[in-house]
């Protein structure tokens, strides 16, 4: 059985982190053997393309640079670990993926999805998680939870109207596609990982009652 591709996203600091434990936590319990990655990043190779993209520095970055760098730790990352787990009938769990893509470089940064869209075919094919959790929060919520963070990253220090335009552009891939669950995550962390568990549950008792149907046909 092939592995199930599971993503969380949202605008940096709704909490994705605590919610990324989780869900291993949920497929731990389940007995369903997963591992837990983040983009960009998830490979050395990629987590060296993850500290160009991530740096300040004072050269401006051209928004079609950071989108091929982006796609460039991407190929590596299915490659290398994403595309062997699922076909060994591993879960993968992954702290943001081309969704993250079409709300920061596209709704942000400006970069046509039709461009986005291109890089996403060549990248990864006819792939697509089978679930993706957004945690939306306000924006005033996600900036006071990175307030509290040191050493804020090149993205971290860009201001409200882009991650304004961030937020938005996740809020429009959902409407468009019935794999992405928004959860409300202004709310208290346990009940965002409540929700977060709602959600997933399905998808975990679907794939153990078609186990169970495997081990009665063999």
């Amino acid at each position: 059985m092939r592995g199930k591709f599971i993503t969380l996203e949202g605008v940096d600091g709704a909490g994705k982190s605590t919610q990324m434990a989780c869900i291993a936590r949920l497929l731990e319990e389940a007995g369903i053997d997963h591992v837990v990655t983040r983009e960009p990043g998830g490979t050395p190779l990629a987590e060296q393309v993850r500290r160009l993209l991530l740096d300040v520095r004072e050269e401006d970055v051209a928004p079609l640079a950071e989108l091929l760098l982006v796609f460039a730790a991407r190929s590596q990352h299915l490659e290398a670990r994403i595309l062997p787990a699922l076909e060994a009938g591993v879960w993968v769990v992954s702290e943001r993926f081309t969704d993250a893509t079409y709300a920061y470089q596209g709704g942000a940064r400006g970069v046509g999805e039709r461009t986005i869209g291109q890089l996403e075919s060549l990248v990864q094919d006819a792939l697509q998680p089978n679930l993706t959790l957004l945690l939306d929060a306000p924006l005033n919520a996600a900036a006071q939870r990175m307030g509290d963070r040191e050493g804020a990253d090149r993205f971290e220090r860009e201001g409200a109207e882009f991650f304004r335009r961030v937020r938005e552009g996740y809020l429009s891939r959902a409407r468009r596609h019935e794999r992405i669950v928004v959860v409300d995550a202004a709310r208290p962390v346990e009940e965002v990982g409540a929700a977060v568990a709602t959600a997933l549950r399905p998808l975990i008792a679907a794939h153990l009652s078609e186990l169970a149907g495997c081990r009665e046909d063999q």
